[in-house]
């Protein structure tokens, strides 16, 4: 694994994203920085960071004889190493809230971004952009709900040596999943699965209702039962969490 350390960068996905466009790129190149000034976050959303107390990373992974319409294996296969990896300083309160955030309790320890470059049906480059609150015990009042590992163990972590440790794991999820063992990680994934089989609420554009997590689909698909059982793509939904 070819481990780039950066004291300072926009947005270590763009990092990772430009290194494949312009053909710089290698399976497995990571990209750690120290401070992001303008990290992005899901559906356009930037990522806030405090500099040298937390995790801005991203990973570069080839799919090869991954298909497409295997992003969501991919997606999941990511966020399963991630909660590996932090699971080892954790307790069973630290869960996946899908898509692909990680979260202690009802608070939000860290989020993935997954970037495609895709050409026609040729699936060239997965940037994974790994974001995880390490140190920090500060937030801004503009986040909703928070939580570094700091603040939950009560312990500080080294932070460079912490990204290493999940980028191998991220490698090595990888590595299974190319192996053929999909369902294996989305079964994983789903044990992992932020109020399984518990009510939550939601919005879907002005309607906001209550259901019970049911399942996610092969596909990636949150499946949610309340008086009727209906399926939601990424995006076409928002958790409330209070």
């Amino acid at each position: 694994m070819l481990f780039i350390e950066l004291q300072t960068v926009d947005s270590t996905n763009n990092y990772a994203l430009s290194k494949a466009h312009a053909g710089l790129a290698q399976h497995g190149m990571a990209v750690f920085s120290h401070e992001q000034l303008a990290g992005k976050g899901q559906r356009g959303k930037t990522w806030k960071t405090a500099k040298g107390q937390n995790i801005a990373l991203s990973l570069l992974l080839q799919p090869g004889n991954l298909q497409v319409q295997k992003q969501f294996e991919l997606s999941a296969s990511i966020a399963v190493a991630v909660h590996h990896s932090l699971r080892q300083y954790l307790d069973d309160n630290l869960k996946i809230k899908w898509p692909n955030d990680i979260y202690w309790q009802d608070r939000k320890a860290g989020g993935i971004l997954i970037e495609n470059v895709v050409q026609g049906t040729n699936w060239k480059w997965t940037v994974a952009g790994i974001g995880i609150n390490v140190n920090q015990t500060n937030f801004s009042a503009e986040l909703a709900n928070p939580v570094s590992l700091k603040q939950i163990t009560g312990k500080t972590f080294e932070v460079t040596s912490l990204a290493r440790k999940i980028a191998t794991g991220i490698l090595e999820a990888f590595e299974t999943l190319q192996s053929g063992k999909g369902n294996e990680l989305l079964a994983e994934y789903r044990s992992h699965l932020y109020k399984l089989g518990e009510n939550a609420r939601f919005k879907k554009d002005n309607r906001v209702f209550e259901a019970t997590v049911k399942d996610i689909s092969p596909s990636g698909k949150l499946i949610l039962q309340h008086k009727v059982e209906e399926e939601f793509t990424v995006g076409e939904i928002n958790w409330i969490i209070d």
